[in-house]
């Protein structure tokens, strides 16, 4: 069966910055700008206070678990931090673990931080299909896959990177299925809790190129027309072609990044009869055309020059073209 959130994630390439373990006692409050990287935090004992820009308090106990797939800042603070006291940035221990708050005396709390990148240039397509943030509480395998995560970036050891990237991918599907039916904010895993939406989204996944129209999506979902497309968009934030177009350009994209197949071949693989219809849409998508696409990231030496491709060359109808 197709799974549409591991499709989402293993596209968006995870890999790993780096992780730190962190420990606190009294009263302490650090603020962090990350500019749009994507932060993970285990606690592993006591609690603590996350406040992410522009939302509100998180109280963290031991066991919980909280994902931002793109923070843009974020405070972090022990339970009774007075409004008062100042800022200050964790201190390296020499270890390569961190401390906050006193520096000396008995600690109260024991956390693993870390940021990632994705390496997808649809990074920012896929991460606005999932949870501006994730808590997920008292769930320990996670925990434990932060640990491991931690345990990896610490040692040199030998296909260190592909085993950092699995980490990553298996934690971040880990933490949005946990957080599946949980009242989360609309999006791919909201939708795929809704067993009627999840059987629509799986058949576009499983067959991108065919023709769907939204009768024939609302029939895979056994709803009505209306009430298929009011609840798609609704629950998805996107009505259901619009998902449609973007899931087929970013396959698209993929295929001409990393395959050497004609534009004919890859319109057929994501529905469009014609290397020209196919040109036409992914122009209007993304406004360069398919070969000119290829081209620039066929001479990209790096993932980082890679990614300024779509920096510079957004999507000018912000994905709502026609499927």
């Amino acid at each position: 069966m197709v799974d549409p959130l591991a499709e989402v994630v293993m596209l968006l390439q995870p890999a790993a910055r780096f992780s730190k373990q962190v420990v606190g006692a009294g009263a302490w409050r650090a603020r962090r700008s990350n500019a749009g990287e994507p932060f993970y935090c285990a606690v592993l004992e006591g609690s603590c206070r996350l406040r992410p820009e522009g939302g509100e308090d998180i109280v963290l106990h031991a066991g919980d678990f909280v994902l931002v797939p793109a923070s843009h800042g974020f405070t972090m603070s022990s339970l009774d931090a007075p409004a008062d006291v100042a800022d200050a940035p964790p201190l390296a221990l020499g270890d390569g673990s961190f401390r906050v708050g006193a520096a000396q005396g008995p600690t109260d709390l024991r956390i693993m931080a870390g940021h990632c990148r994705f390496g997808s240039p649809d990074a920012a397509l896929l991460v606005s299909l999932l949870p501006r943030l994730l808590h997920v509480p008292g769930e320990p395998r996670l925990a434990t896959l932060v640990r491991l995560l931690g345990d990896e970036s610490r040692e040199d050891r030998l296909a260190r990177e592909v085993v950092l990237a699995r980490l990553l991918e298996v934690l971040l599907i880990e933490a949005l299925r946990c957080s599946a039916g949980t009242g989360v904010a609309p999006g791919l895993v909201r939708a795929l809790s809704d067993a009627r939406l999840a059987a629509a989204i799986r058949a576009i996944h499983a067959r991108p190129a065919h023709g769907w129209t939204v009768d024939a999506l609302a029939k895979q979902a056994a709803l009505s027309r209306s009430a298929f497309f009011e609840r798609f968009n609704r629950v998805m934030g996107m009505p259901p072609m619009e998902y449609l177009l973007a899931w087929r350009m970013a396959l698209a994209k993929d295929l001409l990044r990393r395959e050497n197949l004609g534009l004919a071949e890859v319109a057929h693989r994501v529905g469009y009869g014609s290397a020209s219809t196919f040109s036409v849409a992914f122009a209007r998508h993304l406004g360069c055309p398919p070969s000119q696409y290829a081209r620039r990231y066929s001479s990209a030496t790096t993932a980082e020059e890679a990614s300024v491709i779509d920096a510079i060359e957004p999507s000018t109808d912000g994905g709502r073209a026609q499927a």
